[in-house]
């Protein structure tokens, strides 16, 4: 009898193991690797394609975005797309946020200042695919950021601080323009320097200035605690998040404390190879006297401005990285740096200097390009992709990577295989630019074609050639065939992408007899 009970409890025992691993196999709850993955945006304002030491910059000091860089793969030719007016970052978050091209961004932000689309957006479409939603920093889009993420914290605005009297300029534009009418007449501290070494009107170490200390914390700080806030709370919960951490540095007014700003003594940064002290097309642009972004330093620019200005940016950038570092630290030790990818980019780039612009209301390739890199499991580690792509696509890969159909209405594509190095070719035939309706630009091959409406002229670079676009071909009379071809293939690209300036009339009365 003994036996037989020893038999039985032994079978019945096994039957028991045998149920329990059914059960587990057939149920619902997701293991570690069925779990979706977590996705953190770390996006920058105004930061060139340039300003990372790994990616080539041996002036700046970048020790965690070379950390990035190394951890994962990076972008070389990612794109903004344009702007419908000079605050560039408002156009290319809309884009990232909508995922939709330039101009039918600007008509969606239209239905969101009146409340409507707002499930649309990419918050909206990772709460409804599963996710803790997040958002903490720069905002400048006209969607209510409390619609479209489930948590969102001390969101700013497009600047940390500024007086500019857009009124005034608008109404005295002319008078300024013509030189009658001084800068320092009606501009807030900051701008229009420095006049001279001893000019001494702003130091940007100086938290007295406020701008980024208002509230009595600097932005870049606030923006790490908030994230390290959310992660340390989202490791004790069982769903996946997506993060939007938005810096609005190194947007100016650039700031740090004084230890990064004596980070780069004045004679270790180098002039930019494009620099000039005046570009001889800035007005037709509109990038004159009366554009804020260009009224930050003297006209006609000088060394030793365009050299303090870079100074400024560097210290903000390398100040910022430090509070980058410790939000990756964060993550390793909540134990889901695992199962996270990493998006960082900026919305834009910035020419400190190149042609004699600082801004980034231009279609050159310092204004149009920032940083792209994604880090995360199974994307190659210090890889690097050619392929141009635009910095919104992020919106379609996190969409991917999510598990989350790709809506229709999403003009952008993933950049996931290309990541992975299961794809080599872009999805994107050629590169569309458009700032207002006063520049236009393909990038197509080789060649980059820039258009200026208002005066009829057009720049045609190399750009395999020649990366800082200094030698314009336009007028070569063997390159006209290349000309035309991308004159013609940017009007259809304007066609697919409902861009109302119309470029035909130029087109035909210039290249309409060409064979």
């Amino acid at each position: 009898m003994d036996s037989f009970l020893k038999k039985f409890a032994a079978i019945w025992s096994i039957a028991i193991i045998s149920i329990a691993l059914f059960a587990r196999c057939n149920s619902k709850i997701p293991s570690a690797a069925d779990k979706k993955p977590n996705i953190i945006l770390l996006i920058t304002d105004d930061q060139t394609y340039t300003a990372i030491h790994a990616l080539g910059n041996n002036e700046i000091i970048t020790p965690n975005m070379d950390r990035l860089v190394k951890m994962g793969t990076s972008f070389s030719n990612a794109h903004n797309m344009g702007a419908w007016n000079g605050a560039v970052c408002v156009a290319s978050r809309a884009m990232i946020i909508s995922g939709r091209s330039v101009w039918h961004a600007r008509d969606i932000s239209a239905e969101w200042k009146k409340g409507e689309a707002i499930d649309k957006t990419w918050g909206q479409l990772m709460e409804q695919g599963g996710y803790d939603t997040y958002m903490t920093g720069k905002w400048h889009v006209d969607a209510d950021p409390k619609k479209v993420f489930e948590n969102v914290k001390d969101v700013r605005p497009g600047m940390a601080e500024d007086k500019w009297d857009f009124k005034f300029i608008e109404k005295n534009a002319s008078v300024i323009n013509s030189g009658q009418l001084k800068l320092n007449d009606f501009m807030p501290l900051g701008y229009n320097r420095p006049q001279s070494e001893s000019d001494t009107t702003w130091r940007s170490y100086d938290s007295t200035f406020v701008g980024y200390w208002k509230g009595g914390k600097h932005w870049s700080e606030v923006l790490r605690d908030d994230a390290i806030g959310f992660i340390e709370t989202a490791a004790k919960k069982d769903k996946p998040f997506f993060m939007y951490i938005a810096s609005n540095a190194p947007h100016d007014p650039r700031q740090a404390p004084k230890k990064y700003w004596d980070m780069y003594p004045l004679n270790n940064i180098s002039l930019p190879k494009s620099w000039m002290p005046l570009y001889p097309y800035k007005d037709a642009i509109e990038n004159s006297h009366t554009l804020r972004d260009e009224a930050l330093a003297p006209f006609p620019r000088t060394a030793f401005a365009t050299k303090s200005h870079i100074r400024e940016y560097y210290a903000s950038i390398t100040y910022l990285d430090e509070q980058i570092g410790l939000i990756l630290d964060a993550l390793e030790k909540s134990g889901n740096m695992d199962n996270t990818y990493i998006f960082f980019t900026s919305d834009h780039g910035l020419a400190m200097g190149r042609h004699g612009l600082l801004g980034k209301q231009s279609l050159y390739e310092h204004s149009v390009k920032p940083p792209l890199i994604i880090a995360g499991p199974g994307i190659p580690k210090n890889h690097r992709v050619d392929a141009q792509v635009y910095m919104q696509d992020l919106m379609a890969t996190g969409l991917e990577l999510g598990g989350i159909e790709k809506p229709d209405y999403v003009e952008f594509n993933s950049l996931l295989a290309l990541a992975k190095g299961q794809q080599k070719e872009s999805k994107y035939s050629a590169i569309y630019g458009s700032y207002l309706n006063v520049e236009r630009s393909i990038h197509k091959g080789d060649y980059k074609l820039i258009l200026y409406p208002k005066i009829k002229k057009v720049l045609l670079f190399n750009i395999k050639n020649d990366n800082e676009e200094m030698v314009n071909l336009a007028d070569q009379t063997q390159m006209q065939k290349t000309v035309a071809s991308l004159f013609k293939d940017l009007i259809a690209l304007q066609k697919s992408l409902d861009d109302q300036l119309d470029l035909k009339d130029w087109y035909h009365s210039q290249f309409g007899g060409l064979k």
